[in-house]
């Protein structure tokens, strides 16, 4: 049917293929490439764009003035492509095989006339470019024209902004296929496009929208209906709340951004672009910081892997390796101080405009915008994260700047009673605070969170089902109570930091964050007159000698079937420093 006479029924056939690669997930676009949909789908691309060639973009048949069939029917097709795309590796393949590059580079040359259709484009090249060297040989110097130009364009619509964020995107994974003269410019071209996306506020942009639809409303006597926008022509910007449920694959069901909602919902359509560029913008920059993606084992570039001979040298050369900040071209970094990105996203770390979010509460429609808004806050505490790991004190504006930091996470947290509740929330500002923690002890840096705060951070995150939160509270606890090691009279709160380290360490489920546990503990009492008073006073030594076997049997037991080869390694090293931390802390009780 998607090769069918009848343009309506190609168009219609497109709709609901789309929808059930959409709603359906890997499953469903699996099975769909397994029974061949790559075949029409790629015959279908090339008979649109024949035909808008032919046309030149003037309708060939057309259901009423102002509808264009062709175009639809590629919008409907691109997202079809899209979906399979994300979920299946046979069908990128195909689309690298088939030349498909360059069959919907010429939709996206319609960017200024059908932004929609761009959108799709643009978003499917996102999937398509991201870890596809065989595809990066088909950008030429025509392919990176059209790019350009793209970014290049000054249409201040909400529409055009996420369009340019996303080709911005599509850029930085193709970086690698600029001439090498032009790569510097490039990059600062795509930081000032994902800059200019996240200057716009977006819970003014809510509030001034919703008037704006509120005053067209009540002119034209249109009735502002309530009713589902999941029909073949008309998904896409703002999903219904059931709808956001259904597994999509890792990328569609957040960015799935297409065709135009009903005009009563034109304003909406524009508030949930801007949303959408800002998460993307945010996401991007995260890749920028990141030649690896985050990963819920972070926990494993923190470990003590040293082999030394004592505990004390390696926990030392362990330190200086904490130090060292991760990779981040000269480029990259000049264009993001320049284009004030950090500052950019610390704004978007707020919790959003309680104006806007009542507005969103107040009208049903309006209602699912109050996710994506959460979502860029969430997104933006993990770029802050991602900033913090390959900054140093000074770009990031000294010490007095990064303690504001450090009060301010602290309100994020304390400030909403709920908190723990909102596990994107928790993993993202637990994140976040681990960094900028370790920023400020490397650096002796004091931090305005009280022992008391921690531990109540602490003790909500540990009853996280998320083992990233479990993973950043424990290592945020270590690093504070290795700085409260060297500080006089604080025995007591390192006896109680100490004794939920070990509780942690016994009880957790996951071998990843008991070892996460054992490393704080080492970390905290590895040296000085309070942790030793602390050692004894919660007897860890004892508790430690009587854990050890338990943590070698559930190792051998849990490792082979539950943890990846390079988690195993890192279980490895904290067993053998579990080791030496027992035979040094034995030393020391051997010399009173």
């Amino acid at each position: 049917m998607l090769l069918d006479p009848s343009l309506a029924v190609r168009e219609t056939a497109a709709g609901a293929l789309r929808n059930l690669s959409a709603c359906g997930g890997f499953e469903v676009c699996d099975d769909m490439v397994t029974k061949d949909i790559m075949t029409p789908l790629v015959a279908l691309l090339k008979e649109c764009r024949a035909g808008l060639d032919e046309s030149n973009g003037s309708p060939k048949e057309a259901k009423d003035t102002n509808k264009n069939y062709i175009e639809d029917i590629a919008n409907e097709a691109v997202n079809l492509l899209w979906n399979v795309c994300e979920c299946s590796s046979t069908a990128v393949s195909i689309f690298n095989k088939e030349g498909c590059l360059g069959i919907i580079l010429q939709y996206l040359k319609r960017f200024r006339t059908n932004v929609d259709l761009a959108i799709a484009v643009a978003s499917c090249l996102q999937a398509v470019t991201e870890d596809n060297s065989d595809l990066l040989s088909s950008f030429d110097a025509s392919a990176h024209q059209v790019m350009e130009m793209v970014m290049l364009s000054s249409d201040k619509a909400l529409e055009h902004v996420l369009l340019r964020t996303l080709v911005a995107g599509v850029t930085w994974n193709i970086k690698s296929t600029l001439p090498s003269g032009t790569q510097a410019g490039t990059i600062n071209a795509i930081l000032k496009i994902l800059s200019e996306s996240l200057a716009i506020d977006a819970g003014e942009t809510v509030i001034r929208m919703k008037e704006e639809e509120t005053e067209r409303l009540k002119n034209s006597a249109e009735p502002e209906t309530e009713g589902s926008v999941g029909d073949g022509n008309n998904s896409g910007l703002i999903e219904d709340e059931e709808m956001e449920e259904t597994p999509k694959g890792d990328a569609k069901g957040k960015n799935d951004v297409s065709d135009l909602l009903p005009c009563s919902r034109q304003e909406l359509k524009q508030v949930a672009a801007l949303l959408l560029a800002q998460q993307t913008a945010l996401e991007i920059i995260v890749n920028m910081c990141c030649n690896e993606d985050p990963s819920d084992d972070e926990w494993e570039e923190l470990s003590s892997s040293d082999e030394s001979d004592t505990f004390m040298d390696n926990n030392c050369d362990e330190g200086e390796k904490l130090l060292s900040p991760l990779c981040l071209s000269a480029e990259v970094h000049t264009a993001l101080m320049n284009h004030l990105v950090p500052k950019k996203i610390l704004e978007k770390t707020a919790f959003p405009n309680s104006a806007a979010v009542d507005i969103c509460t107040c009208n049903p429609t309006w209602k699912p915008l109050i996710k994506k808004l959460n979502m860029v806050q969430y997104r933006a505490l993990t770029c802050l994260h991602s900033i913090l790991l390959v900054s140093d004190v000074d770009c990031l504006g000294g010490a007095s700047v990064l303690q504001s930091l450090s009060q301010h996470l602290s309100q994020l947290i304390f400030s909403q009673p709920e908190f723990s509740k909102e596990m994107e929330f928790l993993e993202a500002v637990t994140s976040a605070l681990r960094a900028l923690l370790q920023m400020l002890a490397s650096n002796d840096i004091p931090q305005s969170m009280t022992p008391e705060q921690l531990m109540t951070l602490c003790e909500a995150g540990i009853h996280s089902n998320n083992m990233s939160v479990r993973v950043n509270v424990v290592s945020i606890l270590g690093i504070a109570g290795s700085v409260l090691a060297k500080v006089e009279d604080t025995a007591d709160t390192l006896k109680m930091i100490g004794k939920f380290l070990l509780d942690v360490a016994t009880r957790d489920p996951s071998l990843v964050v008991v070892g996460e546990a054992l490393d704080a503990l080492f970390d905290v009492f590895a040296d000085g007159k309070e942790a030793e008073r602390a050692v004894e006073g919660i007897k860890l030594l004892h508790a430690l000698k009587e854990f050890q076997p338990v943590f070698k049997s559930r190792m051998r037991k849990e490792g082979k079937g539950q943890y990846s080869t390079d988690q195993l390694c890192v279980l490895d090293n904290v067993k053998l420093n579990l080791r030496r931390f027992i035979a040094y802390q034995e030393t020391l009780e051997r010399k009173k």
